[in-house]
């Protein structure tokens, strides 16, 4: 039985834990700073609860004998979790889209004994694993467009929109710069621009950039692809409003009042959909095709619980990535791309198969 440790106790750093301890090939010690937000939780006895502060801190030695530690910490966190992992020599995974320390994660890695695999979620994660395989079948690449939304099954504001998850990484994500491939070169092109509207299963969505979807994808297709981004999906509506209070009202720059007004005016809800658009266009056999991967994923009940469709995507990634590195089906040292992951290999993973077509 492999040791783990997971940092964060929130919503999926909690799911994380109870995927891992449940699936019985794992110990799991699952550390965060707030011990009454440890004690509240409905988990099984059997994973330790270790409060510690990570904003002060993470001794190597504290990760002493540990298979892997999978990060659930807030971004601002992602360096200190990494740089403890490197010190005490066990592989590391965590979830962040903050291309910084993502940039950070990857210079630790050079040389390691261990795996360090960054952004091991939904977004990036599955939809990098499901463009590289897409982009496989094709004999030259016009177009990789990558678009993902996680959002109340029923909307009921003006936002079309309920907190699902980290409220610090949704305020980054719309005002980070985003990187793209346009016009065959890699470039940073503004949050919040490249609105477009699309379909998916009968339902219309809108879409605009936000940044850290793409992982390592630009790198790995510099030079190969003429378009390459990435695109949250919303509700018609969401866009214009946002950039009232981003742009017009410059609550970029002031980001402490905008998380306070979402966490004051936007409930959470367990009633939620994922929902995914991975397009591909290039041509194969002399001929020019597109071939797309869609998914719309519910909250439903897993591992004898309900769990929310951004808990099952986003825990069940990672706990999937953890397994496949266990059973050697993914590079065990160094720098691990997304794209060093077999799709079918994931999909056929017990965590992993949340993400197969109905």
């Amino acid at each position: 039985m492999r040791q783990v440790t997971v940092i964060g106790a929130g919503k999926i750093g909690a799911t994380m834990a109870s995927f891992l301890q449940g699936s019985g090939n794992y110990r799991v010690t699952l550390m965060d700073r707030d011990a009454a937000a440890l004690d509240r939780l409905d988990l099984s006895p059997e994973i330790e609860r270790a409060v510690v502060d990570i904003g002060q801190g993470l001794a190597a030695d504290r990760l002493g004998g540990q298979f892997a530690v999978l990060s659930a910490a807030p971004f601002q966190l992602t360096r200190t979790v990494a740089r403890a992992a490197a010190e005490a020599g066990v592989h590391y995974l965590d979830l962040t889209e903050d291309v910084a320390s993502t940039r950070d994660v990857r210079a630790l890695a050079d040389g390691a004994p261990t795996a360090f695999i960054p952004q091991c979620g939904l977004a990036p994660g599955f939809v990098s694993i499901a463009a590289h395989d897409i982009a496989q079948r094709f004999d030259s690449l016009d177009t990789i467009r990558l678009r993902v939304g996680a959002l109340p099954l029923f909307p009921a504001n003006a936002l079309g929109y309920n907190l699902t998850w980290s409220t610090d990484g949704l305020i980054n994500e719309y005002i980070e710069p985003c990187e793209a491939i346009v016009g065959g070169r890699r470039a940073t092109v503004p949050a919040m621009d490249g609105y477009e509207t699309l379909g998916v299963h009968g339902v219309t969505y809108e879409a605009f950039n936000t940044s850290g979807g793409l992982g390592s994808l630009c790198e790995t297709y510099d030079g190969k692809v003429r378009e390459l981004n990435y695109r949250t999906m919303r509700y018609p509506g969401h866009a214009a409003i946002m950039k009232v209070l981003l742009s017009d009202l410059r609550l970029a720059e002031r980001r402490h009042i905008l998380h306070d007004i979402f966490t004051h005016a936007l409930p959470t809800t367990p009633q939620d959909v994922v929902v995914i658009s991975v397009i591909v266009t290039g041509h194969r056999n002399g001929r020019s095709e597109q071939e797309t991967l869609a998914r719309s994923i519910p909250a439903q009940e897993f591992m004898g619980a309900h769990r929310t469709a951004i808990q099952l995507t986003t825990a069940g990634a990672i706990c999937a990535t953890l397994d496949l590195l266990g059973e050697g089906k993914i590079p065990n040292h160094g720098f691990v791309r997304q794209e060093d992951i077999s799709l079918e290999a994931f999909l056929a993973n017990r965590f992993g198969r949340v993400y197969r077509a109905n």
